[in-house]
């Protein structure tokens, strides 16, 4: 008794210290997998977010400025690249091809690339020219990040938990039904609030090739818009875009659930020698998470490769016939629809245009006009 006191004391440094720390940990080691819920309830409300802790209502205006601010950010940085390439969706080729060779060592002709095509609209606008129309862009992503988040906080998601068991195919199929409907929602409106600035954006944008200043500011051209074409004119090229949304939604969450569902096997772990739950049961799942993680991301590049002419036909409606060059014959012809618009590219073979800005083969029916 005294050579357990003396090393008590020794590691402890005071016997009322040392008896209370021999005290306390064994009561809460044990407290935990009897009553669990004083510690596991309070976490799993901050981390939903809901209204039990103070501190989760007075971050949230912060945390949804500082996406904002992100968004815009990265929208300034793309910027050039969404200019180029709705100049090139428009068939705006003031370059003519070059002379060059594929893989096989066949000549073809190359239309100028990304990099070429924003040296040229350097040369005639400067670099302030690249960043055409940035300025109502930036207000259309904002208003749509501000709706998704309010949204959120009007609508809140119910709590979903990743089912990948395959006997839970069913419920796993359900909730992740029940997502993909809950993001369509909050994409859906969104997309519809945000739409009349993205019109306008567009607008501006194509005015280079006219070498036009109809549509200057925000203002002015909500008003110009609203004169001409009524209220219906801020949401041409809606429906495509809307569609276009769904069907990426659908088509990327369902093909990475199926595909995580029965090709990932959830026993795959990262140990060495293969533990067990017992032994390591921190890294059991961890590379069935990171390849669920990495499917996900393939799948939405594939969908949006094959949803990409919703795209085209949504851009090329908000500026068809609205009195820009961009939108009138030789480049366009005027169209009664959108289903006119894509009949008319699919028939030209050009439903893909404008989807890559680096090796951009001239087709043998582009309609492009020259120069």
């Amino acid at each position: 008794m005294a050579g357990a006191g003396a090393g008590a004391g020794a590691r402890g440094g005071a016997p009322a210290g040392v008896e209370a720390r021999a005290r306390d940990p064994p009561p809460a080691h044990r407290a935990h997998p009897r009553h669990p819920r004083p510690a596991a309830q309070p976490s799993a409300r901050r981390m939903d977010g809901g209204a039990g802790g103070p501190g989760s209502g007075d971050n949230a205006p912060t945390t949804e400025a500082l996406f904002v601010a992100l968004g815009a950010g990265v929208t300034a940085l793309s910027h050039p690249l969404l200019y180029v390439k709705l100049l090139i969706q428009v068939g705006h080729e003031p370059m003519p091809p070059t002379l060059g060779t594929n893989v096989l060592g066949r000549k073809v002709l190359y239309l100028p690339s990304f990099f070429t095509y924003a040296k040229y609209i350097v040369q005639v606008d400067g670099k302030i020219g690249l960043f055409r129309g940035l300025s109502p862009r930036l207000m259309s992503n904002a208003l749509s990040t501000v709706t998704r988040g309010s949204m959120k906080k009007v609508f809140p998601p119910d709590e979903m938990e990743q089912v990948s068991n395959k006997d839970d195919m069913k419920t796993s199929l359900k909730k992740v039904v029940k997502e993909t409907s809950y993001e369509m929602m909050m994409q859906c409106v969104s997309r519809m609030l945000a739409h009349p600035l993205h019109v306008i954006s567009m607008r501006c944008m194509v005015q280079f090739v006219g070498r036009e200043a109809k549509y200057s500011g925000v203002l002015s051209s909500i008003g110009k818009i609203f004169k001409e074409e009524g209220l219906l004119g801020f949401f041409v090229g809606l429906i495509p875009h809307l569609l276009g949304d769904v069907v990426f939604l659908w088509g990327c969450n369902l093909l990475a659930h199926f595909i995580n569902a029965y090709l990932v096997d959830d026993s795959v772990s990262d140990t060495p020698g293969g533990l067990g739950n017992d032994q390591n049961p921190g890294s059991q799942f961890s590379q069935a998470l990171a390849i669920r993680s990495y499917t996900k991301f393939v799948m939405g590049i594939a969908v949006s490769m094959l949803t990409y002419p919703f795209l085209l036909v949504g851009d090329l409606m908000a500026v068809n016939n609205c009195g820009l060059q961009a939108g009138l014959p030789p480049y366009s012809p005027v169209f009664k629809s959108w289903i006119h618009c894509w009949k008319y590219l699919s028939v030209q073979g050009q439903l893909f245009r404008g989807s890559s800005l680096l090796f951009r083969r001239v087709s043998s029916g582009s309609c492009f006009a020259l120069e």
